[in-house]
């Protein structure tokens, strides 16, 4: 997920205007788009909230396509939403459930695009074995936090940080106490990171 340094990853509205803040730090590393397209292959199913998938639908209604390809993309929400393709399925039950007794047993790699609801309940339920997070130069001041509701400290374990030419830093924690089955560096870059804007 993109975040500004202030820990907010969209603004209380839900925009995601400021995500088009670039800096320029010269000695990061430039994305490669070939290695962009091998990490999200990895990638075997999308899990996100209702207003994360709206912000998605907006991005693609302006030009910029879909950015979940083809691969099955589970959307947490109990309200009335349209459906675009038929790799979407709408989910409003528990999470545990369908991460443990359906996705766990069908995918290897389980992506949680966000957003900040749904990163604050996978890590309450303990269901996430890492946290990607792009930090991105810039401070809006207040929005919607990365991680909601956190009821307990997580501890968790640096294990990558990569700076990009564009300014933003990405950061790759594994969550202490889980064993993380897929450790390939994220592909985190301010042109790269899909908003995450709440469940809802």
């Amino acid at each position: 997920m993109a975040a500004s340094l202030d820990g907010f990853i969209a603004r209380k509205d839900g925009r995601v205007d400021w995500l088009e803040t670039s800096d320029e730090f010269a000695g990061g590393d430039t994305l490669d788009p070939e290695f962009v397209e091998a990490f999200l292959k990895t990638i075997d199913c999308y899990v996100m909230g209702s207003r994360t998938y709206e912000t998605a639908l907006s991005f693609e209604a302006k030009g910029f396509g879909w950015a979940y390809g083809d691969k099955p993309t589970f959307v947490l929400t109990s309200r009335e939403l349209p459906r675009t393709r038929d790799t979407v399925e709408f989910y409003s039950g528990d999470l545990a459930q369908l991460v443990n007794g359906r996705l766990r047993p069908s995918f290897r790699s389980i992506w949680f695009v966000g957003g900040g609801a749904v990163s604050g309940d996978c890590l309450r339920l303990e269901l996430a074995d890492e946290v990607r997070y792009s930090i991105l130069p810039i401070l809006i001041g207040d929005g919607i936090p990365f991680f909601e509701k956190l009821d307990r400290d997580i501890a968790l374990h640096l294990a990558e940080v990569k700076a990009y030419k564009s300014g933003t830093l990405a950061l790759c924690y594994e969550v202490r106490g889980h064993r993380a089955s897929h450790r390939t560096p994220p592909p985190n870059d301010s042109l790269q990171s899909m908003p995450s804007s709440g469940r809802g």
